[in-house]
């Protein structure tokens, strides 16, 4: 009998962003916190040793793997988070009476920010990234370290949600998602190990 293929997705939000309360960041490059040297010790212990490493190219989510001394073997610019274009930097309370952020928040999955992307359009191009990444790594552990947005993407593909029925996930920074692909190509399937995990959860997942 055939063995079936299972590819192990552990997606990790990057560190905290540092001085970003309220503030839209987007793909705008801010640093990440990575100064709980102990706790970031502890999380990549809990990483499986043998797995494929890709990131986000914005600065926080590299910066989250060299604390975690797992360099990325990739860096793959669909896993880069929701581009909120003239908003970025801006704080979202400074968007009140803004027209275009009642338009946004009237449907906010499918809207697009002044000169940015839509949620929409980010579940496309992550779905995007993991059909790539799934087929270049059949059956290996993979660490996607990327971004809050990102992750709610990649569970929309995975479940065939909607862009905004993904939305309401809650993805915490240094949080893990396990996702598992079951099988290859159209006939796969995919199995939800856990959402918004605390890495000493995660460890048995």
């Amino acid at each position: 009998m055939n063995r079936v293929t299972v590819t192990r997705w552990w997606w990790l939000r990057h560190a905290p962003v540092t001085d970003a309360a309220d503030t839209i960041v987007g793909q705008a490059e801010v640093d990440a916190d990575c100064g709980d040297a102990a706790g970031m010790r502890a999380l990549a212990a809990r990483l499986p040793a043998d797995a494929v490493v890709v990131a986000s190219p914005l600065r926080r989510c590299r910066q989250t793997a060299a604390a975690l001394r797992r360099p990325p073997v990739a860096i793959e610019p669909d896993l880069a988070e929701q581009c909120f274009g003239a908003w970025q930097g801006r704080r979202w309370a400074d968007l009140s009476g803004d027209p275009a952020a009642g338009r946004f928040w009237r449907a906010p999955a499918t809207t697009a920010p002044p000169d940015g992307e839509s949620f929409a359009r980010v579940v496309a191009r992550v779905s995007a990234a993991i059909g790539r990444l799934d087929t270049a790594h059949a059956g290996a552990a993979i660490v996607a370290v990327a971004h809050a947005g990102t992750v709610r993407a990649a569970l929309a593909h995975a479940l065939g949600l909607t862009p905004g029925g993904a939305l309401g996930f809650v993805i915490d920074p240094l949080s893990l998602t396990r996702i598992d692909r079951i099988g290859d190509g159209a006939a796969g399937s995919w199995r939800i190990g856990g959402v918004n995990l605390a890495p000493d959860i995660a460890t048995a997942i």
